[in-house]
C-alpha cells in the first residue's frame, strides 16, 4: 500500500511544480500589501484544493467542458499577471483589506495550487497509487506552512535591497513560466 518509493516521487514533483521557495517573493508582497499572511487558512485552503482536484478534478472539468490545455493556458495568464506585478511594482489583484483574501487569492489558488499542480495532480493518480499521493500532498503542505509561518523572518534576512532584487528575479521567471505553459498548451 504504502511504498517510499512512490511518496518521495509524488512529494518532489509536487515540490518542483508547487516551487514555494521561489513563490517567496510573492509571498512577502501579498504580506505587505495585506498586512499578514494567514498560514493556517492558506496552508488549509491548498490541501483541501489539492485532494478534491485529486478525487473530481477530471470530471469537474470534462463537466465544464473544460479541457486540461485551457486550465493550463488559464493558469499561465494569472500567473503572468502575477509576475508583470513583480516585476513593474504594480498592483493588478486589488486587496480588500478589509476581508484578507489574500491568503485565499492569489496565495492559496493559483500560485500553490496553480493549473500546473492541478493538472500534475491529474497525472499522479495515472501513476502512483492514492495513499502515497496523498502522503506527498501532505508533506508538502508541511513545508508550504513553514515557508509561510516564517515568511516575516525570511522578509528581514533579505532585507529591501535583496527583496526588490529577489522579487523581480522571480517575476521574470514567473513570467517565463506563464509563457512556457502557454507554449505547450495552445
Amino acid at each position: 500500500m504504502f511504498s517510499l518509493q512512490q511518496i518521495l516521487s509524488v512529494t518532489l514533483t509536487l515540490f518542483a511544480v508547487i516551487d514555494i521557495i521561489g513563490s517567496i517573493p510573492v509571498i512577502i508582497q501579498i504580506r505587505q500589501r495585506e498586512g499578514q499572511i494567514k498560514a493556517e487558512l492558506a496552508t488549509f485552503v491548498a490541501g483541501c484544493l489539492m485532494v478534491v482536484f485529486l478525487f473530481v478534478g477530471q470530471s469537474l472539468l470534462g463537466l465544464l467542458g473544460v479541457d486540461n490545455q485551457s486550465f493550463a493556458l488559464a493558469g499561465a495568464v494569472v500567473i503572468f499577471l502575477i509576475g508583470l506585478e513583480m516585476i513593474l511594482g504594480i498592483e493588478l489583484f486589488k486587496s480588500d483589506l478589509s476581508g484578507s483574501t489574500g491568503s485565499i487569492v492569489p496565495l492559496a489558488f493559483p500560485l500553490i495550487v496553480g493549473a500546473g499542480t492541478m493538472t500534475t495532480l491529474l497525472s499522479l493518480r495515472a501513476a502512483y497509487s492514492l495513499p502515497n499521493i496523498l502522503v506527498g500532498i501532505l508533506l508538502n503542505l508541511v513545508f508550504v506552512y513553514v515557508v509561510l509561518k516564517t515568511s516575516p523572518w525570511i522578509e528581514r534576512k533579505l532585507g529591501k535591497g535583496g527583496e526588490d532584487v529577489l522579487r523581480r528575479v522571480f517575476g521574470v521567471i514567473l513570467l517565463a513560466i506563464a509563457i512556457k505553459l502557454f507554449k505547450t498548451n495552445f
